[in-house]
């Protein structure tokens, strides 16, 4: 089935959407935000506004990060439904084989509820302690850490609860969290191309490695919407969709702080009544009950309050009660700006003087020894360490689209390429941000002469948040290049390299 069969599109005034407030929204999140990647905004089951920021685009699935985690309780509230389990079993009697060989009395009170509702009693949580564990044993890693408080009586935000609901899953099913899915939730929704990363032992990761398209998290959002409903079928109980969404436990007291309103469970409850899934860097599936709304949006932002705010700001007021005279220059003006969404692509020219100089030259980073080694790296696929040792760029490729550039560079774990367009994104795969150093990752490059002497390149990583900005300033036989990511979970932010040529070719 198509998108629009599933979801019509149709105008924001006749859903009641002021289009000047979603234009505005837009407008601030460009001049404010700089990395949001997808945008789509649902009323009474129509689509009324989406977009993508190229070289983002509809058909890429996106990493999630935490937002996988209200699908893992899906996943819980289905399971129960088939009374696989129930929300009041006890942990160590789904997890017999994990359970510790010394069982207090805490760990013995541990129930599913629990860990849907991050109060497990760790405090602080578990995450790093589980993978550590021998053999990779996530789960007896969590069951075997103390507890600093009383099961159900202190919220601490974990990822480990949520591994431990998708090891659950995977016990009382047979099945991993995602197989247990696609014919009970994807299949039923139109989604055809979700994945999720694995743990060691075979078990779907659960607090993050989840990717979907942005229609994929708009269906989920409306699922919720409508009570568990789709297509006139009852897919997941009311009464869990209820429970799930509703304030669980307390998370804070400040009311004009979104991630302060309660937690469900594995669902965050927000200001003006509206609850969502969120992840990581702006990714949100944000239902407005109220107002029949559901957000799905895609990005890559450190602090991610800001997209919220933005939220309250300009869309909240644009929704009406009932449907708007029709605007055709605010709709025009809105249809504009998402045709023409992008993320920036280097300004410059596509050579330089010393270009042919450079090109096909080698700069070798080992011999400075200020250079930082053993860097921790983590595009959201899982940390890896990395000493680069040397820069080669190739500035002979066909210029037939505007390519300009091919980047390699070499680190501890293998050779790496990039490929930049000049004035727009050229699309490829590359290694140079996967764990492993050898998994072909889908990559969108663009890059620069911002100066006689200074080559920009931008890659875009469109499968998951991260951006990365390389500012390479060249001098006699010398290089230096200024790393730049836009997010990131492993220590790296900013770092500088200093090279020196070691090979002419």
């Amino acid at each position: 089935m198509t998108a629009e069969m599933i979801f019509p599109r149709t105008s924001p005034e006749a859903e009641g959407i002021v289009s000047a407030g979603v234009l505005a929204f837009l407008e601030a999140a460009d001049e404010t935000i700089h990395d949001l990647h997808s945008f789509m905004l649902l009323r009474h089951g129509r689509v009324v506004a989406e977009g993508w920021w190229s070289p983002y685009a509809p058909d890429y699935p996106h990493t999630l990060y935490s937002l996988s985690k209200s699908f893992v309780s899906t996943a819980i509230g289905l399971a129960a439904a088939e009374g696989r389990l129930s929300v009041d079993d006890f942990v160590l009697s789904l997890l017999p084989d994990d359970r510790p060989p010394l069982v207090n009395e805490q760990q013995a009170a541990l129930r599913v509820r629990h860990l849907l509702t991050m109060t497990s009693g760790h405090d602080p949580e578990t995450e790093g302690l589980m993978f550590r564990q021998p053999e990779g044993n996530w789960a007896k890693g969590f069951l075997s850490q103390p507890m600093i408080h009383p099961p159900g009586t202190h919220f601490t935000y974990e990822n480990g609860a949520t591994y431990m609901l998708s090891a659950i899953v995977q016990q009382v099913t047979g099945m991993t969290v995602l197989d247990y899915l696609q014919p009970r939730l994807f299949a039923p929704l139109g989604i055809d191309n979700a994945t999720w990363s694995v743990g060691p032992r075979g078990i779907n990761i659960g607090f993050t490695g989840l990717s979907l398209t942005t229609e994929a998290i708009a269906r989920f959002g409306q699922l919720y919407l409508q009570k568990g409903v789709w297509q006139g079928k009852q897919l997941l109980p009311t009464a869990w969709v209820e429970a799930a969404t509703k304030r669980q436990v307390s998370n804070g007291a400040n009311p004009d702080v979104d991630e302060e309103q309660g937690y469900g469970y594995q669902f965050w409850r927000t200001r003006y009544g509206a609850y969502r899934g969120d992840g990581a860097f702006g990714q949100f599936c944000e239902i407005w009950p109220e107002h029949d709304v559901v957000l799905a949006i895609t990005g890559g932002k450190e602090g991610m309050e800001v997209i919220q705010d933005l939220i309250w700001e300009h869309l909240l007021p644009a929704t009406r009660p009932t449907a708007l005279p029709t605007d055709d220059e605010s709709q025009q003006a809105l249809y504009r700006k998402l045709s023409r969404l992008s993320i920036a692509v280097p300004q410059g020219q596509p050579s330089s003087p010393l270009a042919a100089k450079v090109s096909q030259r080698t700069y070798d980073f080992r011999a400075h020894e200020q250079n930082p080694t053993n860097l921790h790296f983590d595009f959201g696929h899982g940390p890896f360490f990395v000493t680069f040792a040397t820069i080669t760029f190739d500035f002979t490729v066909s210029s037939a689209q505007g390519d300009g550039c091919i980047c390699t560079i070499v680190d501890n774990r293998a050779s790496h390429e990039v490929a930049c367009g000049h004035g727009h994104w050229r699309m490829g795969t590359t290694t140079v941000n996967s764990t492993d150093g050898h998994t072909l990752q889908p990559v969108a490059a663009s890059g620069a002469w911002t100066a006689d002497d200074t080559y920009e390149m931008q890659w875009c990583f469109v499968e998951t948040a991260f951006r990365t900005t390389l500012i390479c300033r060249f001098e006699e036989e010398r290089i230096t290049v200024d790393w730049h990511e836009n997010a990131r979970f492993g220590e790296v932010k900013s770092l500088q390299l200093r090279g020196r040529v070691v090979m002419l070719s």
